[in-house]
């Protein structure tokens, strides 16, 4: 995160100098903490004496509720803490200054000077009384279509804020609204893109590569796993069981993945697609580490479940290495950023072929030639792969 601009300290704005900067100057920042810690320090040398503040936004993250970006006198850049979705059960928000706005509240305030039996009651107020603040307030920040954020500020002013501080502050909010709102649905096009197709790609359709049939050829390294059993699994299985069962699967999968540089570009029922593009030195090692780590998550996911009396999971994976065409495929008016060509479908066989021949990995001789100094790995023979012409040479990996 870049700090915000250098401020003159012998600058002195008015309220309306911040209002033109937050409405006009602002455009060429990308990230809105900068911004909202800028805009709080703006409001300092206008005279408004925040001595903290924070932002709380929702965000549609597959594990985080929200975020929050705290701000304190001194601070040049905004500290920012994800929220995961249990916290509404958790005493820090039940009966907070965010429940209440939340539940509708246009505006809370406390004044934190007076005696504290005599306001309301939350951790959160005896903090900020520990901290010698005086007052605090928190309004909703509206965005479009309804959606409500938070924003607070504090003083240790003797007497707290004056009416005059309170009217400056609240003329900025709808910019500020304006301001956070496009920065969070940037944020939010960019989470969402890396939840549901990776980085990489994320980064590609971000940048224009939206066009269907545009691409590019890559040489990498491509890994396909599969859950064994699946089928039996579901039918039997109660469907939040399977659900559960599959998202802990994938999470031991693809953690290790992503951890050695690997990017999932798809799953596919129960099973996944991987490359490490050969762009990377080690991406061939990576993959095996990678599939080493995710066959210790395994286990104890196995271990884990074997506790409520399910079964343990197996699975089959298939490595191969070699060019594939990287892009948008599909129909005019919906596309999957993918991989194709020979080099995924013998991925794709190989790991049906780990039914066969008994083995949890398998590795065409193309691909161990770029690790076999480094791993030990089986030799399996020589076999016939469907859709190819010639024997192929197979090894196993026992991780």
């Amino acid at each position: 995160m870049n700090p915000p601009p250098n401020i003159d300290p012998g600058t002195v704005y008015s309220d309306n100098d911040v209002v033109h900067w937050l409405t006009n100057d602002t455009r060429d920042e990308r990230f809105i903490d900068n911004i909202f810690a800028e805009m709080c320090i703006r409001l300092q040398r206008a005279g408004i004496p925040v001595k903290r503040a924070s932002l709380h936004i929702l965000i549609h993250h597959p594990q985080w509720l929200g975020a929050r970006m705290m701000w304190v006198d001194g601070m040049r850049e905004a500290e920012i803490q994800r929220v995961d979705y249990d916290v509404v059960g958790r005493s820090e928000y039940i009966g907070s200054p965010a429940n209440e706005i939340r539940d509708g509240a246009t505006e809370v305030r406390e004044n934190l000077a007076r005696d504290a039996s005599l306001g309301r009651k939350h951790a959160i107020y005896d903090e900020m009384r520990a901290k010698g603040l005086t007052d605090y307030v928190a309004w909703p920040l509206y965005h479009t279509l309804g959606k409500r954020h938070i924003v607070t500020f504090a003083t240790d002013r003797v007497g707290g804020f004056d009416d005059a501080h309170i009217a400056s502050v609240l003329k900025l909010l709808p910019i500020l609204a304006l301001v956070s709102e496009i920065r969070i649905k940037n944020r939010l096009a960019r989470t969402l893109l890396e939840t549901y197709v990776g980085s990489h790609a994320g980064e590609l359709i971000l940048a224009g590569a939206t066009r269907r049939g545009s691409g590019t050829t890559v040489r990498a390294a491509i890994m396909i796993c599969d859950l064994r059993d699946f089928t039996r699994i579901s039918d039997n299985w109660p469907r939040d069981d399977v659900i559960d069962l599959l998202n802990g699967y994938f999470d031991a999968m693809s953690e290790p993945i992503a951890r050695h540089g690997g990017e999932i570009l798809k799953f596919i029922g129960d099973g996944l697609l991987a490359i490490f593009p050969l762009s990377q030195p080690s991406a061939c090692a990576n993959l095996l580490r990678a599939v080493a780590e995710a066959r210790q998550a395994v286990i104890a996911l196995n271990e884990k479940n074997g506790e409520t009396g399910r079964e343990p999971l197996n699975y089959g994976i298939g490595v191969h290495v070699g060019d594939v065409m990287y892009g948008n495929i599909g129909s005019r008016t919906r596309l999957d950023f993918t991989v194709i060509g020979p080099a995924v479908n013998m991925a794709s066989r190989l790991e049906t072929l780990t039914k066969q021949l008994g083995r949890k990995v398998l590795l065409s001789r193309a691909f161990a030639d770029f690790v076999k100094s480094d791993f030990d790995l089986e030799r399996v023979g020589e076999y016939p792969v469907r859709g190819f012409s010639e024997l192929i040479e197979l090894f196993a990996y026992h991780g």
